[in-house]
């Protein structure tokens, strides 16, 4: 299984962005697809995840109300919609799968089987 990560970039304070992540090889269509970010000198950490048939997306408090998660219609693409970015949210973003069409612990990482390589949002003031 690969995972694609691609969309991150550098935008001004308030701006947005739009994160993709495709899945190929061996895969499971209605898995749970997750966003983490992780930045210079923090623990990884979760934003959102979907869940397999895109019914039901969580979010971290932080990110409620100005980021979106959805799935494509193959459900082996995930996006992440970002609006009105703050410099806090300057990270390396990840995506992750697991073949689960849902659980419970959706935000923790160890739950995922299967990382992107992640892409690089910058927010600057």
């Amino acid at each position: 299984v690969q995972l694609q990560a691609s969309g991150g970039g550098l935008v001004q304070a308030g701006g947005s962005l739009r994160l993709s992540c495709a899945a190929s090889g061996r895969t499971f269509s209605r898995g749970v697809m997750g966003w983490f970010r992780q930045a210079p000198g923090k623990e990884r950490e979760f934003v959102a995840a979907i869940s397999g048939s895109g019914g039901s997306a969580y979010y971290a408090d932080f990110v409620k109300g100005r980021f979106t998660i959805s799935r494509g219609d193959a459900k082996k693409t995930v996006y992440l919609q970002m609006n009105s970015l703050k410099p806090e949210d300057t990270a390396v973003y990840y995506c992750a799968l697991d073949f689960r069409s849902y659980f419970s612990t959706y935000y923790a990482a160890r739950e995922y089987d299967y990382w992107g390589q992640g892409t690089q949002v910058t927010v600057s003031s």
